[in-house]
């Protein structure tokens, strides 16, 4: 695949490179349009006072999260992090370091919140808030996937994400959004769905998806929308209605259901489980985009709510749901809320309530990425290490061959895609190709050396930037499959003892 910039040489993952001062300080995803800024509360530009109001929101969020400012005080420039970010293995910027980027936001809160800041800026390296501070944290916090590795390896468990989330939330109060996430956010809040699509599309979309099942199995599996009084409210990417693979993974989903005898259905009204808002910060739209998933569920009846294959989805949802848009009082207490749709297949496999024919899937050997948003940040089930067991289980259950990659570089050490965080957009792939190096070269090891032939994942950016991310390192773009994708294929619909 032809690029503008030269794509990183596959070595050895634990090389440390040399460092290339300024690497990528002209790397710059697209600037929010005041419509997108103003659309989810913000200054549609930069305010005249942006310096006082920039500093006076730092201190906002500071007193109003303790972890913030602990991770902010408690930096002690040991090295740990410093080459666990896969940005910084693959653009050799320094300020692509861990502690570097987090001392871009550091500089200004010494200068403006410390004693010694104030006193003697320059002996604690203090900096006042200037539009080259602002344009370099533009720049710089928008190479951070929030990912969370660098924190699993440091030793007061600083984390790089709460201080870009924090850069992010403060660039939009003072009108310097990413056009990216918030226009993204602004669909959400306008129809339901990161894409725009209006109920009628997505029903026809389904409606196809139906005949195509029909088609293949001679099955009549239904995808059903808006259907009062069903037990389960679905809740995925709209990236899953449409796109390769990930709608591999809703026909999965729909096959899972049927086959188990469960009545489900999807939403108009919240359409979408992915929530941009956790990327920059913004609690007050983190909480509306949630509230939608309340309001369908509690319109449509339901007995319980499960999420599909997305990342940052699972997270928002176990990690906030309960105190966002809880309590869930008003659902079958003998569920989870929220399940997962792994979890929720995991358990029906377990209960030998499907049938798989492993064969179905025999022109695969298959890998496993971990998601760093459910991997690292958020368990599924009760047991311990859950969030990497589940899915592998699940993927094990649907195929014959599987290999898992290097462990340093897979479950609580997993690299990133190089795409999470609001980075998945085309003016950033330079980014997006160099931060992916790492995974690239861990998956390199396994095709070599075992064969493997497809990486499965669970999170619909990982899916959405393999596929495009694969060909720069000269792996076929159909090597990414969603993890319900696989189980599409060995599921056999019908009664279990047939």
């Amino acid at each position: 695949m032809a690029a503008k910039f030269e794509t990183p040489t596959l070595k050895e993952y634990i090389e440390i490179p040399h460092v290339h001062p300024g690497a990528m300080a002209e790397s710059k995803s697209y600037a929010a349009k005041p419509e997108h800024n103003t659309a989810l509360g913000f200054p549609g530009e930069l305010v005249e006072n942006w310096e006082q109001v920039a500093v006076m929101k730092l201190g906002d969020l500071v007193s109003k999260s303790r972890a913030l400012q602990v991770f902010l005080d408690s930096c002690v420039k040991c090295g740990a992090c410093t080459d666990k970010c896969h940005y910084y293995l693959g653009t050799s910027d320094p300020k692509n370091m861990p502690v570097a980027r987090q001392d871009l936001l550091r500089s200004v809160y010494r200068r403006y919140y410390t004693t010694a800041g104030k006193l003697f800026p320059k002996l604690v390296g203090a900096r006042d808030m200037t539009k080259d501070v602002l344009d370099e944290w533009y720049n710089y916090y928008h190479q951070c996937s929030q990912c969370r590795r660098c924190s699993v390896f440091c030793p007061y468990g600083i984390d790089t994400a709460e201080i870009s989330m924090a850069a992010r939330d403060i660039m939009d109060a003072v009108g310097v959004g990413q056009k990216y996430s918030n226009e993204i956010i602004g669909k959400v809040h306008r129809i339901g769905n990161n894409l725009g699509l209006p109920e009628p599309a997505l029903a026809d979309t389904l409606e196809g998806l139906e005949e195509d099942v029909k088609d293949e199995t001679g099955v009549d599996v239904k995808y059903p929308l808006d259907v009062k009084g069903a037990d389960v409210l679905l809740i995925t990417p709209s990236a899953d209605f449409f796109a390769e693979p990930h709608v591999d993974g809703l026909i999965g989903y729909g096959k899972v259901f049927h086959a188990a005898g469960i009545s489900w259905t999807l939403s108009s009204h919240a359409s979408e489980a992915a929530n941009f808002s956790m990327f920059i910060g913004s609690h007050a739209n983190l909480k509306k985009q949630a509230m939608r998933i309340r309001e369908a569920a509690l319109d449509l009846g339901v007995k319980r709510i499960i999420v599909g294959e997305c990342g940052h989805a699972w997270r928002v949802a176990y990690s906030f749901w309960n105190t966002l848009i809880g309590p869930f009082d008003f659902l079958d207490r003998r569920y989870p809320v929220p399940q997962h749709i792994c979890e929720f297949t995991y358990d029906l496999i377990q209960r030998g309530a499907l049938r798989f024919d492993k064969s179905a899937n025999d022109d695969k050997v298959v890998t496993f990425h971990d998601s760093c948003n459910v991997a690292r940040a958020s368990r599924m089930g009760d047991m311990p290490g859950g969030q990497f067991i589940i899915p592998r289980a699940v993927v094990q259950a649907s195929v014959n061959k599987f290999v898992d990659m290097a462990p340093e570089t897979i479950g609580e050490a997993t690299f990133c895609c190089g795409g999470g965080g609001g980075l998945l957009t085309d003016e950033l792939m330079e980014v997006r190709v160099k931060g992916a190096m790492p995974r690239m070269q861990a998956l390199r090891e396994v095709v070599e050396q075992h064969g493997v032939t497809h990486i499965a994942a669970i999170c619909a950016i990982c899916k959405a930037q393999f596929t495009k991310i694969l060909p720069y390192y000269e792996f076929p773009m159909d090597m990414i499959q969603s993890v319900h994708g696989l189980v599409s294929k060995a599921i056999r619909l019908g009664p279990v003892n047939e």
